[in-house]
């Protein structure tokens, strides 16, 4: 469950990603068994596109993004950090379950 802070945050961030639109957009998606993080035990993968469209999915409350062959959800309710960690650059945890994270970062090759 996330906070009303982080909730706002979520929401900032969607309502300004169109200007992300058409750009390269990089993600590396972590699911670990704690939050630590632990690369040893933790499962990556890294995805990358020109982002087409985002969009609120209400049905099942989550966040997409959307791309040329490629569709990436977030589960909005479990997002339990939103953290800008950089230039045109994000990191969300969504805690799945009492011991299981992950961690979804974004990055937009942005022109401006």
């Amino acid at each position: 469950m996330n906070s009303e802070e982080t909730r706002q945050e979520i929401l900032d961030f969607f309502e300004t990603i169109e200007k992300y639109y058409g750009c390269k957009t990089e993600i590396t998606e972590g699911l670990c068994k704690s939050s630590s993080f632990n690369p040893d035990f933790s499962t990556w993968n890294l995805f990358e596109f020109h982002l087409i469209r985002s969009a609120y999915r209400t049905q099942g409350d989550r966040f997409m993004l959307e791309g040329n062959g490629m569709y990436y959800e977030m589960d909005a309710g479990s997002i339990v950090a939103l953290t800008k960690t950089g230039r045109n650059k994000f990191e969300f945890i969504e805690q799945l379950g009492d011991t299981i994270f992950r961690i979804t970062k974004i990055r937009f090759h942005y022109k401006y």
